[in-house]
């Protein structure tokens, strides 16, 4: 039997993932523009009407929009998407233009853009960070203490004692980074290298699929070998060693990340699987019932995802914003505007489509569609 959180559970646990990361993302911003003297005339959660808000003695407008989906900070002259220069800031006197964001260099500009996911990822560091120290880390040699019979590592010739040297071209220190790598590749040739006594071999293993239902009915499909590790030991993290674990473990999130999109962009996994805020509301509002841990682990890896999928170089995001800085510092002069207005109406059309996908998945995830399909039948 599968357990419902409830409607009201999901909206409060999405609010609480979403609300307090869009607010540390757009602070990183906020904080970056101060630093270099950029003036904010607006600092939003949420989109749409004001409903709340108030201004401070700096002249910055705190307010929350109705629509809880994202946020953003204006920076005074950002009067276009594309943060161009327009008649309206070069008719500024010469003191306020000073103060807005067109008229720093573009090494501080990029720094401004760059801060909101860097501060997502700092999050995501300092809540791993805490796990490590809190429960340890899981340590276990890459060697195979045991190989189930009939599975696709004992069809591939895998034995009991053999060392893991590296899966997929990458090498590996542990079985729990063997395990992630295949976990992502259900029904995937992937290479593995072994060392069996003092020889290296390399073997091509289709890797076997999973299916594993949780509590909540959400079905997972997952890679297996069939393989198992010896005892796994909890080694104690100190206080020193905690922020580079946290630092690890973001990157192991981050290289997942990357993984699935390689996968989407190759066609290996199917754009059915993209999740989107409706997705994130039902998996906040499953977290949230399981306890508090599982709630702020969910918080850190929406945190990296949302600082990833940020840095993708789409207009509108702040990846693409990097990208035509990037562009601009190598010209030694701005992309045309007429260029970075197409430029970011495309990339809106992109992210609109790319909202209207992802929820038409969640959508079906919930069995709307199976639903109608029901009644119309």
């Amino acid at each position: 039997m599968t357990e419902n959180p409830g409607f009201f559970l999901y909206i409060l646990a999405f609010l609480l993932v979403i609300g307090p990361l869009v607010f540390v993302h757009e602070l990183g911003h906020y904080a970056a523009g101060r630093l270099f003297g950029i003036k904010a005339d607006i600092f939003s959660i949420g989109f749409g009407r004001e409903i709340a808000g108030f201004t401070d003695k700096r002249g910055t407008r705190w307010k929350f929009g109705w629509l809880p989906l994202g946020g953003y900070v204006k920076f005074a002259g950002d009067m276009n998407p594309a943060s161009q220069p327009s008649p309206e800031w070069l008719s500024l006197p010469a003191a306020e233009r000073a103060r807005t964001f067109q008229a720093k260099p573009v090494w501080q500009r990029a720094i401004v853009v760059v801060a909101g996911p860097v501060t997502n990822f700092v999050v995501a560091i300092l809540i791993l960070a805490a796990f490590a120290v809190a429960y340890g880390r899981p340590s276990t040699a890459p060697v195979i203490g045991t190989v189930d019979k009939g599975s696709v590592a004992a069809a591939a010739g895998l034995q009991p004692g053999d060392r893991i040297l590296s899966v997929g071209g990458r090498s590996v220190e542990g079985f729990n980074e063997i395990a992630r790598y295949v976990i992502m590749r259900p029904a995937e040739p992937i290479r593995i290298g072994i060392e069996r006594d003092g020889r290296r071999l390399d073997l091509n293993i289709t890797t076997g699929v999973r299916e594993e239902k949780d509590r909540f009915g959400n079905v997972y499909r997952l890679g297996v070998l069939g393989v198992r590790s010896g005892p796994v030991e909890l080694v104690p993290v100190s206080l020193w060693e905690a922020p580079m674990a946290g630092i690890r473990d973001t990157g192991r999130v981050i290289q997942m990340q990357i993984d699935g999109l390689g996968q989407i962009i190759t066609g290996r996994r199917s754009v059915k699987e993209l999740g989107g805020p409706l997705r994130i509301a039902q998996v906040s509002g499953e977290r949230f019932v399981l306890g508090p841990v599982e709630f702020v682990f969910l918080i850190a890896l929406v945190s990296i995802n949302l600082g990833f999928i940020n840095l993708l170089p789409v207009p509108v995001l702040d990846g693409g914003h990097l990208l035509f800085y990037a562009i601009e510092a190598v010209r030694r002069k701005p992309v045309e505007p007429e260029v970075m207005e197409w430029a970011f109406r495309g990339g809106m059309v992109a992210i609109l489509a790319l909202f209207l996908m992802v929820t038409f998945n969640d959508l079906g995830a919930f069995g709307v569609w199976r639903n109608l399909a029901g009644l119309i039948g």
